[in-house]
């Protein structure tokens, strides 16, 4: 990813010590000699920066005083180039098209309005203190860069449930005995992983492997397989697991006692199913068995932000025309309610505006760039809240967080809340629906797509997802006016020919946001790539 303005060559390893050695073949001398202290010592003897861009901001010396920058949209990133940049002593015009900072960190709750394009409006009639986050949604551990801020505007988190292997899965577009047959998640697991063990178990005994593992291997892999595969230690058989779930529960006394054991799923049922394809031996990158959320909504960490950023934003302000001059920007902007024109100047701009919006802005980008700009696409996403007025999912099931997978055509999942467990109310989300379902769910009436959602749950959980509903607010993220589109999405080609050419940027504006980023759709890419572009900018201008 070139990066022709800033790039420190030392990083490299192309400026050289005494002798004609390069630094880096000295600091793996010194990594070598004295380990990673000599090695940490070296380099602050150097001035190279020790921190990592994806876990703190740049550290930016100097001063940003007498300089403004204009940054378009207030969202996650033009909200941290603001706090960053105003910390420098920065002017900052922060020109944000709605009335409300944040972008798409947005959650509905009781009094909330969307007006889709084409569509009605919607105000969200939920319970007070029951929300449902319509963008972003959990946080990995490994987001360091959001939980950066999290922390230090003291965001209070807790535990999102990622994956529950009580939950449910139906799926009623498969083969065989298991088509439309509810089943939870460790019954599938279990049984397949079971039966695998089972088949490899025995093939090793049976000699069948011998030319890939040697005896003692041979031994010590069965024994992993008898414990992961909860199998008979002599025959090497599954017979199910009390993991599995039973019957009839133990308990105390005689009657139940120790219980009923249940029975395994057949193996070639199973297979037929495909079920097995919804788990994998780890989580990806992104998405782990527990992540966080902030505690009461999402939203959260755009109050955070906007607390501290709020003076320096101008709301209802929507971009018109974007000119790079000599030695100036001018940001064209028609305020939304009064109709009045103004241009607005500085030094240099930030734009994080989605470029699914930035495409339809008269700006003076060179030909090359606007093509470049046609590489980035949005799919279409929709997302459902459904409010119930009891938690039967955790009193009749056993619950508690976690999502259920699915099938049903534009459901995908419904996911469970993992706050205020055993609470009175509860609000889930009633799909995750994109792509072609995505359009297609668009095309409904807000009452035409809860019904859909709820005659979609009520297969799942038969008598009780429809009698619980309360009330439903959901959002299609292509139909959103500045927004067009939830989350970025690059191909191959575009990452290596387009995506630099954005990431450079064109005169004095440089672009930002989570389609700057190998994190796309998440606020961790929103963040980092404002981090990297304001030091670009801290350096062009303090130049």
């Amino acid at each position: 990813m070139p990066n022709t303005d800033f790039t420190h060559t030392e990083a490299a390893g192309t400026l050289h010590a005494a002798g004609g050695a390069t630094r880096r073949d000295f600091l793996v001398k010194a990594l070598a000699l004295g380990g990673t202290g000599m090695l940490m010592a070296t380099m602050k003897a150097w001035g190279m920066d020790l921190a990592s861009t994806a876990s703190a901001p740049p550290r930016l010396t100097g001063s940003g005083k007498g300089k403004t920058v204009v940054i378009l949209g207030a969202g996650i990133a033009g909200m941290t180039a603001a706090y960053e940049l105003g910390k420098l002593g920065y002017t900052i015009k922060l020109i944000e098209a709605r009335d409300v900072a944040g972008g798409r960190i947005q959650t509905a709750r009781r009094g909330k309005v969307l007006q889709e394009l084409g569509a009605e409006k919607q105000v969200c009639d939920f319970a007070p203190g029951e929300y449902i986050n319509l963008g972003p949604w959990r946080i990995p551990f490994n987001h360091y860069s959001t939980l950066h801020y999290t922390s230090e505007f003291d965001v209070k988190l807790e535990l999102f449930n990622n994956d529950n292997d009580a939950a449910y899965v139906y799926n009623e577009r498969v083969q065989g005995p298991l088509n439309k047959r509810r089943l939870r998640m460790f019954e599938v697991k279990a049984d397949l992983r079971g039966y695998v063990d089972e088949l490899l178990a025995k093939s090793l005994k049976r000699g069948m492997l011998d030319q890939q593992v040697t005896t003692a291997d041979k031994a010590l892999l069965i024994d992993y397989l008898v414990n992961e595969g909860y199998l008979s230690k002599k025959e090497l058989d599954y017979k199910g697991t009390e993991g599995r779930g039973f019957k009839v529960n133990p308990g105390a006394g005689v009657n139940p006692g120790p219980g009923v054991a249940s029975d395994p799923l057949g193996f070639s049922d199973l297979l037929q199913s495909k079920l097995g394809l919804m788990y994998k031996s780890v989580s990806t990158f992104v998405q782990q068995k527990t992540m966080f959320e902030p505690v009461g909504g999402m939203d959260m960490i755009a109050r955070a932000f906007e607390k501290r950023v709020g003076r320096t934003i101008s709301y209802n302000l929507e971009v018109s025309k974007l000119v790079n001059l000599a030695d100036k920007v001018e940001v064209h902007v028609k305020h939304t309610v009064s109709g009045k024109r103004s241009v607005i100047q500085g030094d240099f701009c930030l734009c994080t505006i989605p470029v699914s919006v930035l495409r339809g802005i008269d700006t003076d980008f060179s030909a090359g760039f606007k093509a470049a700009m046609q590489s980035v696409t949005y799919s279409p996403l929709c997302k459902m809240g459904l409010q119930m007025k009891e938690r039967f999912w955790e009193t009749n099931h056993g619950i508690y967080g976690g999502h259920i997978f699915t099938d049903i055509k534009g459901i995908n999942l419904i996911s469970l809340p993992s706050s205020n467990w055993q609470g009175k109310k509860g609000t889930l989300l009633g799909y995750f629906s994109y792509g072609a379902d995505g359009a297609e769910m668009s095309a409904r009436t807000p009452r035409e797509r809860i019904d859909y959602a709820l005659s979609a749950g009520e297969k799942i959980f038969p008598g009780e997802y429809t009698k619980a509903f309360e009330a439903g607010f959901s959002i299609c993220w292509h139909l959103v006016k500045y927004s067009m589109g939830a989350t970025s999405h690059w191909n191959e080609d575009g990452r290596v020919t387009a995506y630099p050419t954005l990431w450079e940027g064109e005169g004095r504006t440089l672009l930002a946001g989570e389609h700057m980023s190998y994190l796309t759709g998440w606020m961790a890419g929103s963040i980092e790539s404002s981090w990297q572009q304001i030091a670009r900018i801290h350096q062009r201008l303090s130049a």
